[in-house]
């Protein structure tokens, strides 16, 4: 990054949906890395903040996102993850958010998403679409080197526990995860997985996930967990809510869906969590972004991701 006003052009430029150089992704992705390295696995946030869920490279919906929620830095976001895959922008999606968190590092927070791994982006589109983008892996393989820096987790004041998908029969405390080696690939399993993959359910206890990977978990579980690490909510993300956010077990947890019409034909509204300076909750709806404002990609290869 020679300097803030090269920044800021980039960013402008992505928020054209226009992509930048591979050079200019190679130094952004090494100056985001060395910000990322400093964060703890689980990031201490300040309140007021804004709390938003998959965006999956819809990148126009992310746009208004931003008319909804207002720019960085005027209002300071955390992001819950899965930047990527199955939408057709995920370059440009992934590219903003980290030059924004390049150019206010205090006024962004992204922490990782199970689709923020090698594995899974070589099949849901991310990788491909590199490829057609750029002409080779170079690109996704910078991206991926960020991947592997993202925090796990973020706590707002002490007292709201935000993660991509949910808690881990591994992880009794916060300051378990705070352990984690988290610089590296999502694991097949143990507590990275679980925070990355496992969502809240009917059940009593834990349950087997059925996508293979992470638990299913219950309000005894929720609650125990929230009394033991005294918190006020869990704020996650990770499953298609059709009308934005889902509140369970006497509201200690939400799930926050930013993705409106979910791979361009799921009909869903998408919202974000804002929370003020006493973690009051104000939740924010959006559809998504009119046929009129977005451009139609050339080819439509990620329909085969969306299944």
């Amino acid at each position: 990054m020679s300097s803030i006003s090269s920044l800021d052009r980039q960013i402008q430029q992505l928020k054209d949906c226009q992509p930048i150089s591979e050079q200019q992704v190679k130094e952004l992705c090494l100056k985001a890395r060395e910000i990322l390295v400093e964060e703890a696995n689980v990031q201490w946030i300040d309140s007021p903040v804004t709390i938003c869920g998959d965006i999956h490279g819809q990148f126009w919906d992310l746009l208004e996102l931003f008319k909804v929620g207002g720019m960085c830095p005027d209002t300071n976001y955390l992001f819950l993850g899965d930047y990527v895959d199955r939408g057709f922008y995920s370059v440009e999606t992934f590219l903003l958010l980290l030059a924004l968190k390049v150019r206010y590092p205090d006024r962004i927070t992204l922490i990782r998403g199970n689709h923020e791994s090698r594995q899974i982006t070589q099949v849901y589109g991310f990788y491909d679409e590199c490829l057609r983008k750029f002409g080779s892996a170079s690109v996704w393989r910078y991206c991926c080197e960020v991947f592997d820096y993202l925090s796990l987790g973020a706590v707002v004041d002490g007292k709201v526990f935000c993660v991509h998908g949910g808690l881990s029969p591994n992880v009794t405390s916060l300051d378990q995860i705070r352990l984690i080696d988290r610089k590296q690939e999502v694991p097949h399993d143990g507590a990275m997985c679980d925070l990355l993959w496992s969502d809240p359910d009917d059940i009593e206890g834990w349950g087997l996930s059925p996508r293979g990977a992470g638990y299913l978990f219950g309000a005894d579980i929720v609650k125990t967990f929230a009394h033991a690490n005294n918190l006020d909510l869990i704020a996650r993300a990770h499953q298609l809510v059709m009308e934005g956010h889902k509140l369970m077990f006497d509201d200690l947890i939400v799930t926050v869906w930013s993705a409106p019409n979910y791979c361009y034909r799921c009909g869903n509204v998408a919202s974000i969590l804002e929370l003020d300076e006493n973690l009051n909750p104000t939740y924010r709806s959006f559809d998504a972004a009119t046929q009129d404002t977005r451009g139609i990609p050339a080819k439509s290869t990620a329909l085969q991701y969306f299944l």
